[in-house]
């Protein structure tokens, strides 16, 4: 069985964002990345897989962007997939989920991947498009929002999340993708061993003008924080004071309004 795990690095969200000097995205200087924490679920599920499986199997791990993208990749190959795939692109911040699914399917069309694993959305856009676009592309059958996995006679079980907390269950034939959300799994550690083992594992590096030779529209777009605000009036003294204040602030912001 061939399975393929899709992830896409993205800065931490503790980190204190900026935009960038040509205002269509934020600035990545000072920035620390981590593998969105979705794609971690995607990632686990992928390596019980392909224990699952063993020598019968092969995981190969994909994700889109500039070179720092391979400390990502890294991460997956010592978690447990056996080869990275890097389709290089400085400019990936500028797709939109439709161009992403395209780059992504258009590497796996022909490659024969049974199952095909992505979180559900990721933290940095959160569109939740790119999965099921991936699924559409490749005609696969297509679940999301998995919080329970099993696979076995060439089926995949899948358990689902949906509207109110309620689980739903759908029964997928290979070749599936399946999305992965937050209570599927805990994502293993890297032990130190992997870790070493993970830097002797390939990573291929294709560009992405070789993967998609008909280049898609441009997308442009703005990038800015939110207008500042005014602060707020802290009141202190005596409630009765405060009451007659209160009345006398909120008439004057109303005759500003008319």
């Amino acid at each position: 069985m061939k399975i393929l795990v899709c992830i896409k690095q993205v800065p931490d969200m503790e980190s204190r964002f900026k935009v960038n000097s040509s205002g269509d995205w934020f600035s990545d200087a000072d920035l620390a990345f981590r593998i969105n924490e979705y794609d971690e679920y995607a990632v686990e599920q992928a390596v019980q897989l392909r224990e699952q499986l063993g020598d019968s199997s092969e995981l190969t791990v994909l994700s889109i962007g500039p070179d720092r993208v391979q400390e990502a990749i890294k991460k997956a190959l010592a978690m447990g997939c056996d080869r990275g795939v890097h389709i290089q692109d400085p400019d990936v911040h500028k797709k939109d989920p439709w161009q992403v699914a395209s780059i992504i399917a258009a590497y796996a069309k022909g490659k024969n991947f049974d199952i095909i694993f992505t979180g559900f959305q990721s933290q940095d856009r959160g569109s939740a498009q790119v999965g099921v676009t991936v699924a559409e592309l490749l005609g696969h059958a297509c679940a999301t929002t998995l919080v329970g996995f099993e696979y076995a006679d060439g089926a995949v079980k899948a358990k689902r999340e949906l509207e109110g907390g309620v689980k739903g269950v759908v029964r997928l034939k290979v070749p599936a993708l399946v999305t992965c959300q937050l209570g599927l799994n805990i994502p293993r550690y890297p032990t130190l061993p992997n870790i070493m083992k993970a830097k002797k594992k390939e990573i291929e590096a294709i560009g992405v003008a070789d993967v998609l030779t008909e280049q898609p529209l441009s997308v442009t777009a703005s990038f800015y924080p939110p207008a500042k605000k005014g602060g707020g009036i802290v009141l202190e003294g005596d409630v009765a004071d405060l009451s007659d204040r209160l009345i006398s602030i909120l008439k004057d912001k109303t005759s500003v309004l008319r």
